[in-house]
This record gives structure tokens, sequence and C-alpha cells, in this order.
């Protein structure tokens, strides 16, 4: 289905600036740094609470896009472009996707609730797409951005829509249900999720079920606190109670890691497996079955499908691959809408120039298969993928023509047959369908490292960064700091989604830092805060611009640039407020002030200082203190030089606390990691880091028996003891063992027994059920590192940042 730029006019209620010229909307985008924006593209300008996309709108018409959906018009850009004036972007967005949807009479399937949305929507798609062909949400997208660019993925040659929808605070569902108009609704879960945006749960619920207005029935487990905030017919599923639409009682179990049921339903019964033994996955599956048992999909074909069920990935994820190579795993869908996503994934995320894509046959219902083929062939190619190496029948016969493919018919074939060695310092997107067993692609190009790793979450990087920015004027500038090996999270990955996100400037401790950043192709401007005198050569080699701290390092720097005869070289200069680690006191400003004046070697770009206390309001006199004496100086040097330099001495905190002295330039440090300094500061904050082990082996400890190092932990009854392969050589201080701490095993606490070792450390199950292999939490959203640092009497800052570079970190973003 195709749709024009004159048909929605009225529907947003638009008004026309620039020469008008009607055409065909091939492409719908809120994101300006997207490949895929082009002369088909009809951008709409959002503007949230931290960024405003008409800043970017001369550079999207430099890429040819030729209309725009804005609230105002940039005097930059005037005449320039066809632009569609509305009230509210946003609202146009929604109302334009509202309109898109009313073009299409295939039933809806709308899915609401705290938890398990996205699973199952995947699992439906899997189980009904032998039978329909299925429009569906790309990975997460039910926002009320989300929701709008789903429905955009619908054309006339689907007969069926899978949609999901999330809200976080009253009002917003109503939005979304006008837009999804489903006719059959599904409620997965009521939990905890965004409680703080309502009075109570029965509030939530009322809102939640909003999406279901006129359905012609509504599935969910049953439950008397939901169902009565529902008007619709309901299609009731429970485990205990038989007078539900459908029951289901466990069979015996063995351990064999699947579950099997006895389902009922209406007046007949069967036996179903599922794949997995936790609550979860199997109320998930429950939801499947009664929406197949709904639109009265063939029992035997329930049985058949159910137990091939498989672990949903909502994520992408950036790994260290072999050679030098980022890895993107995507691993387990091939669609074109989550193509798209992916692409701009890969170019957010690449650490080279070259890059390279692993696609298999894409499965999509909807579009006739040519044209589908073309439009993955023209976003491979508007993204300008080096190489591309394509596995399925179908796909190598449909992008034979790409100058730059590698065919193979099966994962099979390209595992047999390509080397290795041809992947060297690239990023790597492996994108298939799950039937092509892609994952044994990433096997074999990712590094290796053993099973500890530390994820970093990209979207709660994100999320940090833009609740600081709300602290401050969309005008002040912001360095984030990305030192210390971004506290612990990584370097460039994190330098790459920032420069991504368009911060103004990185910080790292030392010029080595810089010089990997640079190394890396991060073309932000980067100060190096602790730079030694021998580095500046090097410094100046890889575009990088000192802290002057000290009149010896000041010299040393004129010094080296005359012998180079370099001008207006930037430099940072630091004044010295009482923090009394680095910077120039007040009495050395005159000699400071001679040094620079009339000097044409540097420039001196900024003037900073640093506070000390800006953490603990009870400091606040001192602070203020701080800020007058940087006044004084800074007012000092700039009068005496005649110059305009960027100032800034707000740290994290500052930025919380004292954002009224925010000046032309902010620095944030960890709290972008998702640590604050209070606890309305940590409330903002999203987890960035968890740490992930896995049990390496379980046994009994018979009483009298001791555990670990000097026989420090006594059993005094028998006990169950599993092993974690992860000890002080990974970053676990031996003060975090002991019985002092613990670690998370099916979200129940395992206290550590006994000294931490160097790779391992040994943890109480008795009361968990659990087995070698299964997931370990070291720390992450529910065991906090502040709680780990305040137990061992230190910092956050040191439990990150003393994680060693022998963890793997793997990137995901939702």
């Amino acid at each position: 289905m195709t749709f024009s730029i004159l048909s929605i006019i009225t529907e947003i209620t638009a008004q026309i600036s620039g020469d008008f010229e009607d055409f065909i909307i091939e492409n719908i985008s809120i994101d300006s740094r997207s490949m895929q924006n082009n002369s088909g593209t009809l951008f709409f300008a959002l503007k949230g609470q931290n960024h405003d996309a008409h800043a970017y709108i001369g550079e999207l018409i430099e890429s040819g896009v030729r209309c725009f959906v804005v609230d105002h018009i940039p005097n930059d850009v005037k005449d320039k472009a066809l632009f569609l004036i509305v009230s509210d972007t946003t609202l146009a967005l929604q109302q334009t996707a509202k309109y898109y949807r009313k073009l299409f009479h295939f039933p809806v399937i709308g899915i609401t609730g705290s938890n398990g949305k996205t699973i199952v929507k995947e699992w439906l798609n899997f189980l009904l797409s032998s039978h329909y062909s299925i429009v569906r949400s790309p990975k997460s997208y039910n926002s009320q951005v989300g929701v709008p660019l789903s429905i955009f993925g619908a054309n006339e040659n689907h007969n069926l829509g899978i949609f999901e929808a999330g809200i976080s605070q009253k009002g917003e569902m109503e939005k979304l249900a006008a837009i999804i108009q489903p006719n059959i609704g599904v409620f997965t879960h009521i939990g905890t999720a965004h409680d703080d945006g309502f009075e109570n749960q029965s509030e939530k619920i009322a809102e939640k079920v909003r999406l279901f207005k006129n359905c012609e029935v509504v599935v969910l487990q049953k439950n008397e606190e939901v169902e009565k905030h529902i008007v619709n017919a309901v299609f009731t599923w429970s485990f205990i109670d038989n007078e539900a639409t459908v029951y289901a009682e466990k069979i015996a179990e063995k351990d064999d890691g699947v579950t099997k049921l006895n389902v009922f339903y209406n007046g007949n019964s069967f036996c179903v497996t599922i794949p997995f033994e936790d609550a979860v996955s199997l109320s998930n599956a429950m939801h499947c079955i009664s929406v197949l048992l709904y639109l009265n999909v063939d029992v035997q074909t329930i049985i058949n499908s159910v137990q091939n069920l498989y672990p949903v990935e909502i994520r992408l994820q950036a790994k260290k691959g072999i050679n030098n190579c980022v890895l993107i795993d995507d691993s387990y869908s091939s669609d074109y809408q989550s193509l798209k996503m992916a692409l701009d994934f890969l170019e957010q995320q690449k650490q080279y120039q070259k890059k390279t894509i692993i696609l298999s046959d894409i499965f999509q219902g909807g579009l006739p298969i040519e044209q589908l083929y073309k439009k993955v062939a023209l976003a491979i190619q508007n993204n300008k993928i080096d190489r591309v190496i394509v596995i399925g029948e179908t796909i190598s016969k449909y992008l034979k023509e790409l100058p730059n493919v590698i065919s193979f018919h099966s994962t099979a074939k390209f595992l047999k047959q390509f080397n290795t060695e041809s992947f060297q310092n690239e990023t790597i997107l492996i994108k298939g369908a799950r039937s092509f067993n892609f994952d044994e692609i990433v096997v074999l190009l990712e590094e290796k490292n053993h099973e500890t790793v530390l994820e970093i979450n990209l979207d709660a990087i994100v999320h940090n960064l833009n609740f600081y920015k709300s602290k401050v004027k969309s005008t002040t500038k912001i360095m984030v700091m990305v030192k210390a090996f971004g506290y612990g999270n990584g370097g460039f990955e994190i330098a790459k989604l920032l420069e991504h996100n368009k911060v103004d400037y990185l910080g790292v401790a030392f010029a080595d830092e810089g010089i990997e950043l640079r190394k890396a192709g991060i073309k932000l401007p980067i100060m190096v805060l602790n730079p030694e005198n021998s580095s500046f050569n090097a410094m100046i080699a890889y575009d990088l611009e000192p802290e002057i701290y000290s009149i010896t390092g000041l010299k040393a720097f004129l010094k080296l640039v005359k012998e180079k005869n370099i001008a207006s070289y930037p430099i940072h200069i630091k004044l010295d407020t009482g923090m009394h680690r680095l910077g120039f006191e007040e009495a050395q400003l005159p000699e400071l002030i001679s040094l620079l004046k009339n000097n044409n070697f540097v420039q001196i770009k900024s003037v900073f200082s640093h506070l000390a206390a800006s953490d603990d309001t009870s400091f606040d006199d001192f602070t203020k203190l701080q800020f007058s004496r940087f006044t004084d100086y800074s007012n000092e040097v700039i009068n005496a030089l005649e110059i305009k330099p960027i100032r800034h001495i707000l740290n994290t905190s500052g930025i919380f606390n004292y954002s009224n002295m925010q000046l032309e330039m902010v620095r944030l440090g960890i709290g972008l990691y998702g640590v604050g300094n209070s606890q309305i500061e940590n409330s903002n904050l999203q987890n960035v880091s968890t740490l992930k082990s896995v049990i390496s082996q379980i046994r009994i400890i018979k009483e009298g028996e001791s555990i670990g190092y000097s026989r420090k932990y006594r059993v005094d009854q028998e006990i169950r003891v599993a092993t974690i392969p992860i000890g002080y050589a990974d970053g676990i201080r031996r003060a975090w063992g002991n019985e002092k701490g613990y670690v998370l095993i099916k979200n129940q606490k395992a206290t550590i027994l006994g000294n931490i070792c160097m790779d391992m450390m040994m943890v109480d199950v008795t009361n968990i059920d659990c087995k070698p292999s299964d997931e370990v939490i070291v720390f992450g959203d529910y065991l906090k590192v502040t709680e780990i640092a305040k137990a061992i009497d230190t910092i956050a800052y040191e439990v990150l940042t003393g994680i060693s570079k022998r963890v793997k970190r793997v990137y995901y973003k939702n």
C-alpha cells in the first residue's frame, strides 16, 4: 500500500511552505543519522526534552531528503525544501500512522502488559506464520513513537497484524489504541514496571486495557483484578482454576529442560511439550496457545509447533570478534523492518570503515519477492556495505547483481568454505532467520573468552545522557568522560555511541586513551586531562587537546608547538579553586597571562576547574566559594587575554545539584554509567552494566569440612555449594567474600563462602533450585554496584573500573 504527501496534509492539519510537489512516501524517518534517508523519505522532526531534530534538517537536505514535518522552519533552511508545519510533530506522526492503519482491513492482535509483550509477539508470529502473512512490531517497538513506526511496515499483501503497546503514564494508551485498532487483545502480565507513573496498580490496569476498547475478545491469564476492568468478552487460561476457558496442568516433570502440559479446552484435552521449564516462559506459551485456540488453529498443528518454540533475543549485541573485528549479532530474525534497524546500529557501532553483512533469506510476508529484495538491495547500498555475504537459495538469486556479493546456498557450506582469516579489521553484521543457525557463525567469528561477561546496555547510556541533558540548557555543551576504559564499560564502543548522539567533547585521562579512540575512528574533540610532557608529541600527531595545569607544562608545550611552527593549537587551562589536585593557583595567574599574551601558537579552547564536594550538599558553602573563585580567576585570564573560551566547572553531581553554575559546558562522568551520588539522582538513572557468570560445578559439602583457601569457612551442617568462574583477577574484591557478599541465582541470594580466589568463588545454593551452567548475576539491576561498594567501604567507581579487561564486554541495544 502506498500513500502520498497530499493524502496526509488534512489528517495532520498541516500548513505548507515551499514548492509543493506530491510524491509517494517510500520511507518514514525520525532519525537524522540513518543512512536510509533519501528523496523518498518523509522526515518528522521530533522534539523531546533533550533533543530537537529540527537542528539537523540542513544535513538531511544535503543527503537528499526534500519533505519535512516540522513545528517551525529553521532560518538556515527556509525555501530549501517542502515543509509541512504542524503544532506537534509527534502527534502528527501518530496521526499519519492512524491514517495509514485505516487503509487496511485485516485482523490485528494488540498485546500489552508489564512483561512478556515482545516474547508473546515473536512466538505468535512463529506459530501463525504458516497460516497468515504477518506484519508485526520490530523488536520491542511499543512506545508512543515505536508503535507508529511499526504500523508503516504494513502493506496490502498482509492479512494479520501483531503489534505490542507499552505505556508509562496515564493518557498514553488511548493514542496507541487509535493507531493499532486491534480486533483481538492479549494481556500478558501485570507487574511493577512503570508503577511510578500511576497512583496505584488498579489505575495502571485501567490504562492498559484501554487498548482493548474495540476488541472482540481479550486473551489473558485468569485474574479477577484485571478482568473487572475489561468490558469485552474474555478468553482466559489458568494453571490453577479449571473454570478458565483453557485449563492446563503439568505432567510429572523430568530433568530434561522441557515441560509437558495437559491442556483442557471446550470439553477436549491434548498434551503439549514446551521446551522450557521456567514459569515466565510457560506463561508466555499459554498466552500463545490460547490465541491459537481462539483462532481455531488445528490442535495437532498446535502440538507440532509449540514444541519448537525458542528463546527470543530482542537485543542487538555488539561483541568483540576475531582478528580485530566487531560483530553485530542479530542472528535470530530476518525481516526488512529489523534489517533497517540493524544497519543503523552497524553504522553506529562501526569501528573500522570496512563493513560486512552476512545475511540469510528474508522471511517477510506481504511484499512480492522481487519488490522485497529490491528494497533489501537498496538498503544495503544506502549503507555503503563493502562486502555482502548472502546465505540461502532465494537471497542468492535476487541479490546476485550486487557488485560486492558472495553467495552460499546454506550456512553449512559457508562454514565449510569460508576462510576466517578473510575477516580483518572490520565491522560485521550477522543477521539471519533462526532456521539458518547463524549462531554457529557468531561462534566462529567471536573472540573466545571465558563464560564471565559484562553486558553494557547502550539504551541505558542514552537514557542517562538525556537525563543530564535535561538538567542544563540546550545551548550548554557537554563533555563526557570516557577515561579508565569508559569507567570499566569500554572505551571505543561508548565513545562511538556518544559521537552518534552528538555530544560536544570527550574526556580521557591519558594520551594513550585518546590515541586508541582516534585509531578507532572517533572524530570528536578529545581533551586529555592528565597529559605528561613526554606525550605532547603524540597528542599533536593525533589531534588531542591537552589540559594545561602548570607553568612547567605550559612552557614545554609552547616550546614544542613553536618548534613545529603550529598556530592556534587548542589547549584547556585548569584553575585550582579548592580541590588542590592540579591547576593554576591565584598567585600564578599573572605569569600564566604573561606567557599566553600575544601568543598565536596556542588557542585557549576552555578554562575550567573541578568541584571537590558537589556530591555532598552539606558542603554547599564551599562549593559556592569554589564557583566564586572560578568566576574571579577565569575573568582575570579572559579579560587580560581578550578571549572568549568555553568555561566549565560542573561534574556529574554538579550537574544534578548545581545546574545554575553550568556556564558554557558541563562534564558528565560516572552518572552516564548509571551511578549517581544521591537516592533521588539514582532514581532517575538506569543501570548500564550487568556482570554475569555461570555455575561451573555444584557439590555437597559435609559437616566438618571447609571451603576455600585458609579454610576460612567451616561447614557446620551439610550444604550445597556452587563454584562460579570469576574471582579477584576479574575485579571482584576479596573483601566481598567471607559471607559479606552474595550473587544472584534464579533471583535468589547465594552467599559467598570463604575467600574469593583468583579465578573462582564458591557460593551457598542449598536452598536454590539450580544446576551447572545456570546464570549468575554478580551485579546489575537488582544487586547494584553501589550496594557492593558500600559493603566493602569503597565507591562505585572502584567497583566498575576494577573489572578486568579479560572479562568479555557485550554491548546491546533493545
